[in-house]
């Protein structure tokens, strides 16, 4: 039993190990597309068109379910969007059945009265969520790019001038994405370190795979996709939790190409809460081990570039490092009491090197990040301990995300993540997940409990590992857990009536 034990722990660490070196290529593939960039072989200034008639019709789909807080703050922002008259049109998905829909209906009609093309489309129920709601939609027009908000989006006017004119330089482009970046990062430590996150994944990862000639994924919102594309691809499916990544994937399949546009940027509200955050994260990790069971095999056999077909597999399964944290910080002990880990001092010296260099990817990942961004990267990478902090923490519920991923039957329900808004007085929404707190405080104490035993064995290389998952697992479910004290203490008081 012991040698199953030091095989998983082991083979984990190896997989992390090798995620983690992976940051490095990602890297690499996104300091060569600056580059080239800078030499002009790919300028994004090019693309911008002049407002004319020549352009491509589009239609603009904002698919909302109980966003009472920022549902009006994204219909102006897309109807404000710049083109040419009458080639624009904002179509509003709400599958709402609170107060949203009251509010959607006045906005709605305050921007139709001002001369925009909205209109409401309501389904009898939530079949498919949010891919039903989008097929929907796009069932009811004839246009030839479609634009995609999610509510807590807050497009800029030049975003349809800056990303459409590409469709026309490129017959083949089938998909543009935009950069994400943020409303509300000062929020929190937490909003904070999801900020940095955010912009690793997207100025490094995302800038790479469109630069390197990887497969792209649509993030789901902030982005154009091509009419022509969605249709040839098989439509929009409701099969997995991430229906962005699934047809991604099956455009590139199907030989269309992907465009990631690193200068226009769309803020969006970060997730404020720990059970918010943890629910957005599990609806990604589920689905994106979803999408790889049924789209790997695909990639594996067809025509494409070996470097291409494993860099989708780290793509498609990043998830899985989650599971494997878990793996590790459990086995920890037992490794320690039934094995011998005292080496020489030049193994351990190489031991430890490989050990830093590997699990510092992802931070370099998020230095060069936060260095190209901002003036201040260097004080921002102070919260660098946090955003490792808050992704560890997230294993445990991670992790069982991606166990419902491999062995579920069914996609499970779109749980979306609730927004505060910035309207004053806005309606409080609550998300249950499906890890409480506990188990993060549970996890947390046994990883504390790891440490001291490492330490008076005077085993320091597995030590600040160790030290690290004791404060992530307990700073999410400390987390959650006053936020559940506090949700308590609300619900007895008296209910205050909130207006539509």
């Amino acid at each position: 039993m012991m040698i199953v034990f030091h095989l998983l722990y082991f083979s984990a660490a190896g997989l992390l190990l090798t995620y983690g070196l992976n940051c490095y290529y990602l890297i690499r593939l996104h300091r060569r597309a600056l580059r080239e960039r800078a030499a002009g072989a790919d300028s994004e200034e090019s693309v911008e068109g002049l407002a004319d008639q020549s352009l491509p019709t589009v239609l603009t789909q904002l698919p909302i379910y109980n966003e009472a807080n920022v549902a009006e703050r994204v219909m102006r922002a897309a109807a404000a969007m710049t083109y040419p008259e009458g080639r624009h049109e904002v179509q509003v998905l709400d599958d709402s059945t609170d107060g949203t829909r009251s509010r959607v209906d006045r906005t709605a009609a305050e921007l139709r009265a001002a001369g925009k093309r909205v209109n409401v489309v309501r389904r009898s129920d939530r079949h498919g969520f949010k891919a039903g709601a989008l097929a929907h939609g796009l069932e009811q027009t004839d246009a030839e790019l479609v634009a995609i908000f999610d509510a807590d989006f807050v497009p800029p006017s030049n975003f349809l001038l800056r990303l459409a004119p590409a469709f026309q330089e490129n017959e083949r482009l089938g998909l543009a994405q935009a950069r994400w970046g943020h409303l509300n990062p000062g929020d929190s430590i937490l909003t904070f370190a999801q900020s940095i996150g955010i912009d690793g994944h997207f100025t490094i990862e995302q800038a790479a795979r469109s630069g390197g000639g990887l497969f792209m994924n649509f993030n789901g919102t902030a982005g154009i996709w091509r009419r022509r594309t969605i249709e040839d691809a098989g439509g929009w499916s409701s099969d997995t939790l991430t229906e962005d990544l699934d047809l991604s994937y099956r455009a590139q399949l199907a030989g269309w190409k992907t465009r990631f546009f690193s200068d226009v940027v769309v803020p969006e509200e970060i997730p404020g809460t720990v059970a918010g955050f943890k629910c957005q994260q599990f609806r990604w990790a589920k689905g994106s081990i979803q999408t790889a069971k049924k789209l790997f095999p695909r990639v594996f056999r067809a025509p494409l570039p070996f470097r291409v077909k494993v860099q989708a597999f780290f793509h498609l399964t990043h998830y899985l490092i989650h599971p494997l944290i878990v793996f590790i910080a459990v086995l920890a002990l037992p490794v320690l009491w039934t094995l011998p880990l005292h080496l020489p001092p030049a193994a351990f010296a190489l031991v430890a090197l490989i050990l830093a260099t590997a699990m510092a990817g992802p931070s370099s990942l998020y230095f060069v990040s936060q260095r190209q961004l901002y003036p201040n990267g260097l004080r921002r990478l102070l919260f660098l301990p946090a955003l490792m902090a808050v992704g560890i923490g997230l294993a445990v519920s991670n992790g069982r995300a991606v166990a419902e991923g491999f062995f579920g039957r069914k996609a499970g329900e779109f749980v979306r993540t609730p927004k505060r808004g910035d309207r004053p007085g806005g309606l409080r929404y609550r998300v249950t997940g499906k890890v409480g707190p506990v188990w993060e405080l549970g996890l947390g104490a046994y990883c504390a409990l790891s440490l001291f035993f490492y330490l008076q064995a005077q085993n320091y290389l597995i030590g600040p590992f160790l030290a690290l998952y004791t404060v992530g697992f307990l700073f999410i479910g400390l987390g959650g857990f006053i936020e559940a004290m506090d949700f308590s203490r609300r619900l007895a008081r008296p209910a205050r009536r909130e207006t539509p």
